[in-house]
Parts: structure tokens; sequence; C-alpha cells
């Protein structure tokens, strides 16, 4: 149960975050809000601090870049800049101020800063449980179809004979990345349901190799 104050930073958050376009089609209000729910229930497993992990958790997309643009790598910790500014509009504890912005700009996977707290190793598992399961292989398509992917390689739809191409082929960002997102998470409580979510888009991978005539093995 949220105190009384975070409760409010909830509302002051959410109403920010609405205030945003995003030019990436996959980080909109409602990828944010699955992330809080899960940061939440981290941070109560973790017993960490949930005045560090509450606002990072919701600012941690507040400035987004589309996948395929140059300026990618940058983002989190643009997005980091900007959630300070609006903490400090708020009179949010500066004392908190260093602990959210390395927890907000850590955890891109393209920025590839090191996690140094329970808090941004939170917010990072947060993040990337949305990239598995249902879910993420919804995110997944819905990005390829916003830069104009196409969905396989037709030769070769599962890798086995090159090497697989995301910036071609959405159906390559699976085995370039999402199917290994689970070995990468930080914290006990997400290792779990980071596993069975990626046994989730295992059998769609299944079920995709049955329907598009793919006999071969694809692990």
């Amino acid at each position: 149960m949220l105190s009384p104050e975070l409760q409010q930073l909830n509302l002051q958050c959410r109403a920010f975050i609405t205030t945003l376009i995003h030019a990436d089609v996959a980080h909109d209000i409602t990828h944010i809000e699955r992330v809080v729910r899960v940061a939440i229930k981290l941070c109560d497993a973790e017993q960490a601090n949930m005045k560090v992990v509450l606002p990072a958790a919701w600012l941690h997309d507040c400035v987004a870049v589309a996948k395929n643009h140059p300026d990618r790598a940058k983002a989190s910790t643009m997005a980091a800049d900007k959630a300070i500014a609006f903490l400090a509009s708020i009179n949010y504890d500066a004392q908190l101020f260093t602990q959210i912005h390395h927890a907000i700009a850590a955890h891109s996977f393209s920025a590839n800063i090191k996690v140094n707290s329970v808090e941004a190793q939170i917010v990072q598992d947060a993040d990337r449980m949305d990239a598995l399961g249902a879910i993420g292989i919804s995110r997944c398509m819905k990005v390829g179809g916003s830069i104009s992917r196409l969905l396989y390689n037709p030769d070769d739809p599962f890798c086995l004979q090159r090497e697989a191409d995301d910036k071609k082929y959405t159906l390559d960002h699976f085995f370039i990345k999402l199917l290994h997102i689970a070995q990468s998470m930080n914290t006990p409580s997400a290792k779990a349901e980071a596993l069975r979510r990626t046994e989730y888009m295992h059998d769609f991978l299944e079920q995709l190799k049955s329907e598009i005539g793919e006999q071969r093995e694809y692990t």
C-alpha cells in the first residue's frame, strides 16, 4: 500500500506523462503504467526504496526516441534530466535526485550504463519485463510496423543459416534480444516471471513455425 505522499506522486507523474507525445509507438502511457505496476511489486519483494523506484518508473520514458533513431542511446539520460527537472518543479525530495536520475539513465539497453543500486535494478527489470510475453510480442510487432520492417525473411525465417538482422526483419529481434532478456534480469523476483514469459514466446514461435511451413528447429 502506497503512502498518501506516494499516491499523490502517482497522480502528479501520470498527469505529467500524459502531456508528452512520444516518437516511439511502443512507449505510450500503457507501457509506462505496466512498468509502474511491475516496479511496485518488485520493490515490495526486494524491500527497496519506493520513493526512488516509483518516480523513476513513472518517468523512465519521459523522453522517448524511436528504435531506429541515431540518438537512441542518449534517450534514457535525456529522460533522467527531464524527470529531475519535473520532480524539482513539484518540490520532491532533492536528496533522492541522484538515485532517481541513475535509475532512469541506467534502465535502457541502448545506454549501456551499469546499475549501481537495487532501485535501479528494479526499474531496469520492470522495463525489460514489458518486452516479454504476450505484451512483448505485441510491442515488437507494433514497432516493426511503425518502421516498415518485413515480418520475417521468407528464405530463412528463424535465422538457421544466416545472421539475424532486426533492422530488416521484425522476427529477427527475438533471436537478437528478446529471447535472452530473462538471463539479464537483476532481481530474483523478476527472473522467475521473465522465464515464464519467455516460455510463452517460444510457444508463439512454434505456432508461427507451423503456420508458415517452417519445419526445422530454430533453437
